[in-house]
């Protein structure tokens, strides 16, 4: 007997087919695909609305002073540093010994050539002249009569010879002793100012001992040295322009007087030397002097303040402020374009610009460290920064 086992009651299951597989897996795919699709779309949106809103928050264009490039003559100078001496200045010593008996001036005092300034003791050379003079008057007297005498035969002309001879002697000691006494009465050789006095009364003074300096400020000389390059444009006659620390806003003015035909082989420079007229006596000997040599001016050249350069590792730059049409209150809107230069001399503040720059352009001449190469930017109202009258000092 065999036993059956009853059969699950419900509704029988369906075999699974191949093609709905490929639909669910169609449909996973197309959902993945959409989820996909927003998150971009999303992403996008994000990113859109985010530049947007930099956008409105993009900081004002950088407040920048400009001036307009403009042509004009540019000095031109050989610049040289040297030294002031005066064109006459000696130390003012004796020719003989003797012991001072006075002193007739006082340290830095205005001379005029030929004022007595030492007295050296003479007595002894003062009664060696009186002798001198006493025996010139005996030999006049000798000779007179050894002269009568041999006209009229009585006497030599040995004896005429021999009285002429005294006479000779006794003129010559006079003016020996005279040129003794002279020596120790010290004069000024020339107009000028003393120095500090060094010698006292009743020192005793050797030939050459210093008594004090004397020195013609009324004409200065400048010595000063110029690379080999520059011997070329030199000529005798040519304007100096002399600057001093001591005057630092004013110019002395002067001429080149001599050039030195050798060139120094150690340093390659050559040597010049320019008169001064020094009235005022404002110049002073061993002073450091700036010397330009002024050469003829070149003409029509763009010029800039200086504070309008940059300089940077990759070149000195300006920024040029170029409009770019008006914002919607109808005002006009600039942008500043960097553009590199080639620069020339500077003087006063302006420099010329060789090339990358044209007459009339406008350049940013303060205010380029907020700038931004071809970034927006508003003009100030303020002006340039102007040079200090005063450069100011440590």
């Amino acid at each position: 007997m065999t036993d059956a086992l009853p059969r699950a009651a419900g509704r029988p299951r369906k075999p699974r087919t191949r093609g709905r597989l490929i639909f669910r897996l169609i449909l996973v795919i197309v959902l993945m695909g959409a989820v996909g699709f927003g998150l971009y779309a999303f992403q996008n949106f994000k990113t859109m609305m985010i530049g947007q809103i930099m956008a409105k928050m993009a900081p004002p264009p950088a407040p920048v002073a400009a001036v307009a490039a403009t042509l004009q003559d540019m000095p031109r100078y050989l610049e040289g540093i040297g030294t002031l001496m005066a064109a006459r200045q000696v130390t003012v010593a004796p020719e003989v010994a003797g012991r001072i008996t006075a002193i007739m001036f006082e340290a830095g005092q205005s001379v005029k050539a030929g004022d007595p300034l030492v007295q050296i003791y003479d007595e002894p050379d003062r009664a060696d002249l009186a002798n001198f003079q006493a025996q010139e008057k005996l030999a006049q007297v000798n000779l007179v009569r050894a002269h009568t005498l041999a006209k009229q035969q009585f006497g030599s002309q040995q004896a005429e010879d021999q009285a002429q001879m005294a006479l000779d002697q006794a003129r010559a000691g006079i003016a020996k002793e005279q040129a003794i006494i002279t020596q120790k009465a010290v004069r000024a050789p020339f107009a000028g100012e003393l120095g500090i006095r060094q010698v006292n009364l009743g020192q005793y003074l050797n030939p050459g001992t210093a008594i004090a300096t004397l020195t013609d400020l009324d004409t200065m000389y400048v010595d000063f040295t110029l690379p080999e390059q520059a011997s070329a444009q030199l000529k005798i006659g040519q304007q100096i322009d002399i600057a001093v620390d001591a005057y630092p806003n004013r110019t002395f003015a002067g001429k080149l007087t001599t050039v030195e035909p050798q060139i120094d082989p150690q340093t390659r420079a050559i040597k010049a030397e320019a008169t001064i007229a020094n009235a005022d006596h404002a110049l002073r000997p061993g002073m450091f002097a700036n010397a330009k040599v002024v050469l003829p001016p070149q003409h029509d050249v763009v010029t800039i303040p200086e504070t309008a350069v940059e300089y940077t590792p990759y070149g000195t730059s300006v920024y040029i402020i170029k409009p770019v049409g008006k914002d919607e209150k109808g005002q006009p809107k600039y942008i500043a374009s960097q553009s590199f230069v080639t620069l020339g001399e500077r003087r006063d503040g302006a420099i010329a610009v060789l090339t990358g720059l044209k007459a009339g352009e406008m350049v940013a001449s303060s205010g380029q460290l907020k700038i931004i190469n071809n970034a927006p930017v508003r003009l100030s109202k303020e002006g340039p920064l102007q040079k200090p009258a005063k450069p100011p000092r440590d």
